[in-house]
């Protein structure tokens, strides 16, 4: 008897500890959850694989609240109602989102708080048919990754239906064809490099000719530069003295310019003069030339008669006589 009851007060006073730490802890808790500022999340577009009542809720990787309730929208069927309470010292914004995050190895998810800036304006509006101020969905990493995969696999999908379309039996049979004449135009390629590299070759050495030519020519020119260098004082005292000459033969042109006009002026008058005594002289020589003629005559009468010495002696005969004349 005596053991049977010390049993029953031990177990008793064990019952009576457990239900005192519980009371503890639901104090505790409620004591901490009177401080917390509560707000509203309404996930749409996330799973919330993992989240449970008590799950952390962070910011920058800084614990500051934890996930209250959570119940599915009658509103919406895809909608799901989270409250999470928050440090009253923490900012939340009108720009704030929330994104579910999870931990690979456990699988528990969370609940990350992320500000972009410029910040906006504290969170305090309470929407219509709600308690607390509404946080806006963000977009998680994994979800904008599994997005992008998504597309890249429905691009793929397309890409290989594009290449099923395009490898028909017609194309396959282009397409061999095209082979074909790829391949016969890559031999004819073939057979005219051979004759290309020929002809490289023959320009190679036209280049290098043409290189030693030039060389030559530069000697050449060294040369040249050299005599004209040496020259080149000889040279200007050269062209100085032709400068020279030339201003003289210049002024000698003008000094014979003037002369000219001179002598023009002159020989017009002695020409005037000549005219004028060479009318007169035509004169007196047209009269000396008739009186001449008529002494020849004369004379020749008179020649004619010696030759006939009974014409002196007797007189001329009838041939001898003038015109006019008588016996």
């Amino acid at each position: 008897m005596e053991a049977d009851a010390r049993y029953t007060y031990v177990g008793a006073a064990v019952l009576a500890l457990v239900a005192a730490l519980v009371a503890a802890l639901v104090w505790l808790g409620n004591l901490g959850g009177n401080d917390r500022q509560r707000f509203a999340i309404h996930f749409e577009r996330q799973a919330l694989d993992g989240l449970q009542v008590g799950a952390d809720v962070t910011l920058r990787g800084i614990k500051v609240g934890r996930v209250d309730d959570y119940a599915l929208s009658v509103a919406r069927f895809n909608r799901v109602r989270v409250v999470v309470g928050i440090d009253p010292r923490v900012p939340v914004l009108t720009n704030t989102e929330a994104v579910v995050t999870r931990n690979f190895v456990t699988g528990i998810a969370s609940i990350a708080l992320v500000t972009r800036e410029p910040a906006g304006a504290p969170l305090e509006d309470v929407p219509e048919g709600e308690k607390y101020p509404v946080i806006a969905e963000g977009r998680s990493d994994l979800d904008e990754i599994a997005g992008r995969v998504n597309k890249v696999g429905e691009m793929a999908a397309t890409a290989l239906n594009n290449i099923n379309l395009l490898l028909n039996a017609e194309n396959r049979q282009a397409l061999r064809e095209t082979v074909d004449s790829v391949r016969t135009l890559a031999d004819g390629l073939n057979r005219r490099l051979t004759t290309l590299d020929r002809t490289l070759a023959q320009i190679g050495t036209a280049a290098r000719d043409v290189g030693d030519a030039s060389a030559r020519l530069g000697q050449v020119g060294e040369r040249i530069a050299g005599v004209v260098e040496r020259d080149g004082a000889r040279l200007d005292q050269t062209l100085a003295e032709t400068e020279r000459a030339l201003a003289d033969a210049r002024k000698a042109l003008q000094q014979i310019a003037s002369t000219s006009v001179a002598v023009q002026e002159q020989v017009a008058a002695t020409a005037q003069r000549f005219e004028s005594t060479a009318t007169g002289l035509d004169d007196q020589v047209g009269a000396a030339v008739s009186e001449l003629r008529l002494s020849i005559e004369a004379a020749t009468r008179v020649v004619d008669r010696l030759r006939d010495p009974r014409a002196a002696l007797l007189g001329p005969g009838k041939a001898q006589l003038g015109p006019g004349e008588k016996r």
